[in-house]
């Protein structure tokens, strides 16, 4: 897929770390962009709108009509998108069941917080897929047969999840177990799915950690020892939606760490 002011795309998260940087990439090389983030992050988001010239759409991707309703602000901003990344989502960590050290008090990972990893990491993510999807079909194919590119966010931890990680690494776990099946479903019509597997980068949630931390975390990485940029995220991103000939791929960002039990 050739990236020019033809292509539109919605980017999820895109309002800060990931997401942000894809983002300004992909405006970088001409495509229109939409960003769906919280409501929260609607101050960040109109700052981005009046420096970038995107449109910021308030969505919560656990829900059906805040998609609904950001898809059609998109589209009526820029046109049906050929592109999405999905950026969005959030962490959290308990032990399955655990033992209090002072009390002796046995408790076990609170489940509904389980189920709000879930519903945001990954039936969040499918949800924008399935109605990106849908739109995607209602286009031409490009030159190349591109009718669409879609990215989205896993982690190391779907693979090598550490120590109260079980809910997280479910929920990115589940993006790849779907990336290839998803692929499969579109590829008759000419959208292409791929998955970006992080590392540990250096994000707003990673800048809150004191330096000593930060040190530690990148010194554990084999090569280069240090976290990643935001930008090799985007880069890698852009390589999967211009790359025709990749599709149902996961691929690791991530210094070729493999992430030790705690």
């Amino acid at each position: 897929m050739k990236l020019d002011s033809t292509i539109s795309a919605v980017v999820t998260g895109g309002a800060s770390g990931l997401g942000e940087a894809t983002v300004r990439a992909l405006v970088a090389r001409g495509v229109k962009v939409a960003i769906f983030d919280l409501d929260r992050q609607a101050d960040r988001g109109a700052a981005l709108e009046k420096e970038l010239g995107v449109t910021f759409c308030a969505v919560n991707v656990t829900s059906d009509a805040e998609v609904d309703a950001g898809f059609v602000k998109a589209r009526a901003a820029n046109g049906q998108e050929r592109i999405l990344v999905n950026c969005a989502g959030t962490g959290n960590a308990a032990k399955t069941a655990s033992r209090d050290r002072n009390t002796g008090e046995i408790k076990h990972f609170p489940l509904a917080h389980f189920d709000m990893i879930i519903q945001i990491n990954l039936i969040g993510t499918f949800r924008c897929i399935a109605k990106s999807a849908a739109g995607m079909l209602t286009l031409e194919p490009l030159p190349d047969g591109d009718r669409g590119a879609i990215v989205n966010t896993a982690s190391v931890a779907a693979e090598d999840g550490q120590m109260g990680q079980a809910a997280y690494s479910a929920s990115k776990g589940g993006v790849v177990g779907m990336t290839l099946p998803i692929a499969r479903d579109l590829a008759s019509e000419g959208i292409r799915v791929n998955t970006i597997l992080p590392g540990i980068f250096n994000t707003p949630l990673m800048n809150a950690a004191p330096p000593q931390v930060k040190e530690a975390l990148a010194a554990s990485v084999p090569f280069p020892k240090r976290l990643g940029n935001a930008e090799e995220y985007a880069s890698l991103a852009l390589e999967m939606i211009t790359n025709g000939y990749l599709n149902g791929e996961d691929v690791r960002l991530d210094g070729s760490i493999r992430m030790a039990p705690r």
